[in-house]
């Protein structure tokens, strides 16, 4: 008898928690509810209620596509894709499913995938333009820029004023362009003792799949006198997420160092961030060797970064640093930038060292500088312009200071 009775009230038991699996009610109003929870940072009780409905409305697609959407943005990229497809194989013709499902394979890096998707849904719905532009995107993650640039091509003759694909355009057009020529000019003005100084850069630049190497010839007028110095800058790719700069410069003007090299490695970090660690060389009388390093924090559309220059020394080390801020605008070549720092940079080279290197690298100095890079909508022309202001000691009267205000124009063209 108790045997029978327990299996009684076990049965009872599976049978009401059965009942609670089972939805009753109007799917309408518990949609509303769950989106209400998926937005207030309650996405798991979302997910629970959206499956239950399914258990009685398993057609209701608007349902099951938010359910997929919600498990995309969770990073459950398998699960999005299940109830994607499951859509999908029922009714083809929902285009709002076709950029979720897309989107979802972009997003969980299988390119290949939202490609084979995006061929499929333009079958269903021939030059849409969302699903061109999503296309795109798989394209350019499968290494194939110039065929996403076909098919923005495709977007734009149809839909000139399709915004995303003008500015994906300029961006693809830049990837493309491998090759770039640049010039800027840029001059020093001083409140006291010194003429104007005038700096002069010409630079040609190629893109490779190894990095881009920089070719330059520095031009400067200073103390009265010309100079010119000529460098090469490298950036070889190393691995994925590192990579390293490299320096050479040479000059047979008291304007220079002799000799200038530095090499520095960079790191990308979790969360946006990025890392350096490296040296510069400047070899004037004597060689001078400054250890440089900086943590960069990429957050949406802005970038902070903090260098510091540590130069060793007697009776200690010379200390300088410098904060970094750039807004960006639609892509890489559109900013505004500020940047704040205190010490010697060996970046600048307004100084004649004169064999006093020890003394000029332990001068104290702050400055501010105020940048705003652009370039006009498809076109290859980058412009830049630059304004600061730097409260610098005088090397030949230490605790006495000038002030000095910078003005440069750069700009630099792209071209395959």
């Amino acid at each position: 008898m108790k045997k029978n009775i327990y299996m009684l009230l076990l049965f009872l038991s599976c049978f009401a928690y059965a009942q609670q699996t089972t939805y009753n009610g109007n799917p309408d109003t518990s949609f509303e509810r769950a989106r209400k929870m998926a937005f207030n940072d309650r996405r798991k009780q979302a997910q629970d209620t959206l499956i239950l409905i399914l258990t009685k409305y398993p057609d209701y697609h608007d349902i099951r596509s938010f359910l997929g959407n919600t498990y995309s943005w969770d990073g459950d990229y398998k699960k999005a894709k299940k109830e994607f497809n499951y859509i999908l194989e029922k009714s083809p013709d929902r285009l709002n499913t076709w950029e979720a499902a897309i989107k979802n394979e972009l997003w969980s890096s299988s390119p290949f995938s939202a490609l084979e998707m995006a061929n499929k849904a333009l079958e269903h719905f021939p030059e849409n333009p969302e699903i061109l532009y999503l296309k795109a995107s798989a394209e350019d993650a499968t290494n194939n820029p110039e065929e996403a640039l076909l098919t923005i091509n495709t977007i734009l003759n149809n839909n000139p004023d399709h915004e995303k694909s003008i500015a994906y355009k300029t961006s693809l057009k830049n990837k493309l362009s491998l090759n770039t020529i640049g010039l800027k000019a840029s001059v020093d003005l001083y409140s006291e003792t010194f003429d104007p100084m005038q700096y002069y850069l010409v630079k040609y630049a190629r893109a490779t799949k190894y990095g881009s190497i920089h070719a330059k010839i520095n031009a400067n007028r200073r103390f009265q006198e010309n100079g010119i110095q000529f460098e090469i800058d490298m950036y070889p790719r190393i691995t994925k997420g590192l990579y390293a700069y490299t320096n050479f410069g040479i000059s047979n003007s008291f304007l220079f160092p002799d000799t200038r090299y530095g090499a520095e490695l960079y790191k990308s970090l979790p969360k946006g961030l990025e890392a350096s660690l490296g040296f510069r060389a400047l070899k004037f009388s004597s060689t001078t060797t400054i250890y440089t390093g900086s943590i960069g924090w990429y957050q949406k559309n802005n970038y902070w970064a903090f260098r510091a220059y540590v130069t060793p020394g007697d009776p200690k080390a010379s200390k300088s640093g410098t904060i970094s801020f750039r807004k960006y605008r639609n892509d890489a070549n559109n900013y505004f930038s500020i940047e704040v720092g205190a010490g010697f940079s060996p970046e600048e080279n307004r100084f004649n060292f004169g064999g006093n290197e020890k003394t000029i690298i332990n001068l104290q100095s702050q400055k501010l500088n105020l940048g705003y890079y652009f370039s006009p909508q498809n076109n290859s022309n980058l412009w830049g312009a630059q304004a600061g202001i730097s409260h610098q000691e005088i090397s030949f009267n230490p605790g006495s200071y000038f002030w000095i205000y910078s003005f440069s124009l750069s700009w630099d063209f792209l071209f395959r």
